[in-house]
């Protein structure tokens, strides 16, 4: 179809122009363009928007330096990954006056800290009660209703724990591992020693521990 421009359209498209520009006119009045800017997918004036915190930051050579922090002398050559020792503070191995092998603290060793867990095969209890049959001296734990630690083949310092009626250590059973705490500040060169509480022996074993408060039987 030809559109026909007649007078009667140029007038109606003259006055619309005139009615888009005085609305536009008005719009600027009440807040002029520059005070617009584009955010997002709106528009916010300039006088909303959060003024920036200006912060200044030193010199580099006025900032002293941080010392990197020291990592301990267990974890300092420890592969990452790799489990952490069995023993927590230096311990040695000896004759014991109690009975057989003793292990002592080569150094000090402050009240409640973790000493070291024992280690070694993880077997069933019902094997572990087979193995201590007609033993003398066992280094088995039980740690659950189902399982139990055998250390009579580990090179575990701990396994060497003395039983004592005034002990220095009492053994605790955490996530199924035997872990040994200072119950008081343990000198160096000082046995370590716990109470084992119900053992095998059934109260058959004469205990040698020389405490004062002695039981006698284990």
């Amino acid at each position: 179809m030809q559109h026909i421009w007649t007078s009667e359209t140029g007038r109606i498209a003259k006055d619309m122009r005139t009615s888009i520009l005085a609305t536009r006119g008005r719009r600027q009045a009440r807040c002029p363009r520059h005070q617009w800017q584009r955010r997002d997918n709106g528009r916010f004036p300039l006088s909303s928007r959060p003024v920036p915190r200006v912060v200044f930051m030193p010199r580099l050579s006025s900032v002293a330096a941080v010392p990197a922090p020291v990592p301990a002398a267990d974890t300092a050559s420890r592969p990452r990954g790799e489990p952490q020792p069995a023993e927590r503070f230096a311990l040695a191995v000896d004759k014991s006056p109690i009975d057989g092998l003793g292990v002592f603290a080569a150094e000090s060793i402050p009240a409640r800290r973790k000493i070291g867990e024992m280690r070694g095969e993880i077997v069933p209890v019902r094997e572990a009660r087979r193995r201590i049959e007609g033993r003398r001296r066992i280094h088995v734990v039980e740690v659950t209703d189902k399982t139990a630690i055998d250390a009579t083949k580990s090179d575990c310092a701990l396994r060497h724990v003395n039983h004592s009626c005034a002990p220095n250590a009492v053994l605790r059973i955490r996530q199924g591992r035997a872990e040994f705490y200072a119950m008081r500040d343990i000198e160096p060169g000082e046995e370590i020693c716990a109470d084992y509480g119900e053992s095998h022996h059934e109260g058959r074993l004469r205990c040698r521990c020389g405490a004062p408060n002695c039981k006698g039987r284990l």
